[in-house]
């Protein structure tokens, strides 16, 4: 998707100013996820994913994260153009730095998913891409912290990174039930590397075992 904005039912998004852009995997979990009235969305970008929680869930109130100063801006501007903006708020920081003393009931996040693989050039589109600034150790743990006791996490991921994010969980059970599959559609019989994956944990399996490996 190489657009500089794009136009949904309700808001619209410009990406001009991020490093990663819209994509299908963004889309796939804004429709997907459960919500509830308190939602976090960590790594938001663009502010997609917040704007289709804030749409989906009409008493919610939105929180959206990321490292980007940059994409926080072009966030914040598209919140601002849209009819959601008195719902939603965007802070500039890291998940590793973020507290808040609400626990949130949906925690959400199209996270940086490379981990051994040659880095891009665009170095705020790497950022974006790459798990050095959030391993998947450290996005469960920021996840156990502000997840209510009846709250669910929801994220996606390449299929070709599943093990290694589910070796991040902190704790062993794993419920692969709650994954679900999405195909390019030009491809009959897909590889398993081209499809994503929407692992969904409650908070129960997240708090299983926070020790470091």
């Amino acid at each position: 998707m190489g657009k500089d904005k794009f136009s949904f039912r309700m808001f619209d998004v410009c990406q001009g100013r991020c490093g990663m852009k819209v994509g299908t995997d963004g889309v796939l979990l804004g429709a997907w996820a459960r919500g509830g009235r308190s939602i976090l969305d960590i790594g938001t970008g663009t502010g997609l994913i917040a704007l289709m929680m804030a749409q989906r869930f009409a008493e919610a109130r939105v929180t959206a994260i990321d490292i980007d100063v940059e994409a926080c801006a072009q966030a914040e501007e598209n919140i601002q153009n849209s009819s959601f903006a008195s719902r939603i708020d965007v802070e500039a920081s890291p998940l590793q730095d973020f507290s808040c003393t609400e626990k949130f009931d949906s925690v959400v996040s199209n996270p940086p998913f490379f981990v051994d693989s040659l880095r891009n050039p665009d170095s705020r589109r790497s950022v974006a891409r790459h798990a050095d600034t959030l391993s998947y150790r450290d996005l469960f743990r920021g996840v156990v912290s502000l997840i209510s006791d009846d709250g669910e996490f929801s994220a996606v991921i390449p299929a070709e990174c599943l093990s290694r994010f589910v070796a991040g969980l902190p704790c062993r059970s794993f419920d692969g039930s709650t994954l679900r599959r999405a195909y390019h559609p030009a491809q009959t019989c897909p590889p398993l590397s081209r499809s994503f994956r929407l692992p969904v944990f409650t908070v129960g399996q997240l708090r299983g075992d926070v020790a470091e490996p």
